[in-house]
């Protein structure tokens, strides 16, 4: 099959998803291939701005191709939508491979938004059905977590303000998270060049003509912010063996349930998200969703998209371990309160990939399970 004939055929794939979603009540929606990367590309993770392919417009200012659909369907939203409202919308987006040739710069996206309502944790449910339904008989694995959760454990460590800021910034990149972790915890001492930087009395003797971004005020700012944190009592043993305990949590979803209620005992905090949690699967039940072997990872997600700020989940296909979710999402309820400057509305979308059903579809059975 010539590369027009497997487009055309995942266009057609694009348009039979989105024609489910518009049965489910969705409004097809647009969003322009060229976006303002100055205001909205800071909203992405590292992983996706360090991919977007950005250039400059005389008139305009930096301007991206569209990496994604959420964050510009999210801004037109926030602008001129009334809540509640459910878009779908299929089309390319594009994102720079440095690293591997064989994956596609440019591929088709067809996604499924809620926006509003008073049940946060049935939208969750209504999304994922959706998305898991457009893709039965595929044979995939479906897994899911909450970033809300470890979010919450985060805000109620017993810390200063700063650490606290320093480790959520840092939830989506597990390995940097845990060496805060250790080194708030005192676990890991601080390097000696630090700690000699740290108790020198002028921290500049000897130091040579600026270079680079950093002014001198902004290394006494960070040196006076590192004295700052040396002074803090250390996050206790206990507490840094809780969020371990946490983070590692990988169960079918009704034990995981269980897992997190016990440490909900010692932290206290993630009550209320845990209890978020319990009503999403409580309605991902009541839609037909096996939740009895639905798998729940306490960290899926931590290396996505950074907007994501609760529910998160993907479909793979277990036997192509080689190909990339077919389907992901999650609830993105932050971002529509940075968009909307300051108003904040319930939002949960899911974006599925055509083209990797087809291939899914065109391998033996076999294979594709």
């Amino acid at each position: 099959m010539i590369a027009s004939d497997v487009r055309a055929h995942a266009r057609a794939e694009a348009a039979r998803i989105s024609a489910r979603f518009v049965e489910a009540g969705a409004l097809p929606v647009e969003a322009a291939i060229l976006q303002p990367a100055e205001t909205l590309l800071d909203l992405y993770g590292e992983d996706i701005r360090a991919r977007a392919y950005v250039t400059a417009d005389p008139l305009r200012g930096e301007m991206m191709l569209r990496p994604d659909f959420t964050v510009p369907v999210v801004q037109m939203h926030m602008e001129s939508g009334a809540d509640p409202a459910r878009y779908t919308y299929a089309g390319e987006v594009f994102r720079r491979q440095e690293t591997d040739a064989e994956r596609p710069w440019e591929f088709l996206q067809v996604g499924f938004e809620i926006f509003g309502g008073e049940r946060p944790h049935e939208a969750d449910a209504e999304v994922f059905a959706a998305i898991s339904g457009a893709l039965a008989g595929l044979g995939l694995r479906a897994a899911m977590g909450d970033i809300g959760i470890l979010m919450a454990a985060v805000k109620g460590l017993k810390t200063t303000a700063a650490r606290k800021a320093a480790l959520a910034r840092h939830i989506w990149r597990p390995r940097r998270f845990r060496a805060l972790m250790e080194r708030f915890s005192g676990r890991v001492p601080a390097p000696a060049h630090r700690a000699a930087l740290l108790t020198a009395a002028d921290p500049f003797a000897g130091a040579g003509p600026e270079i680079g971004l950093r002014t001198r005020a902004d290394v006494g700012a960070r040196i006076s912010t590192l004295r700052e944190d040396s002074q803090s009592p250390p996050i206790s043993g206990e507490e840094v063996e809780l969020i371990e305990s946490l983070v590692a949590i990988r169960e079918d979803a009704p034990y995981a349930l269980s897992a997190l209620r016990d440490l909900a005992v010692d932290l206290p905090a993630i009550r209320p998200a845990v209890a978020r949690l319990s009503d999403r699967l409580g309605a991902m039940s009541e839609r037909g969703v096996d939740v009895e072997t639905l798998e729940f990872e306490a960290s899926f997600g931590r290396t996505t998209l950074e907007y994501y700020d609760g529910f998160v989940f993907g479909l793979h296909a277990p036997a192509r371990p080689d190909l990339p979710p077919v389907a992901t999402g999650g609830r993105y309820d932050a971002l529509t309160r940075v968009l909307g400057r300051g108003r904040e509305v319930p939002a949960v979308g899911g974006v599925i990939r055509p083209e990797l059903v087809l291939r899914l579809r065109a391998a033996p059975m076999g294979n594709a399970r």
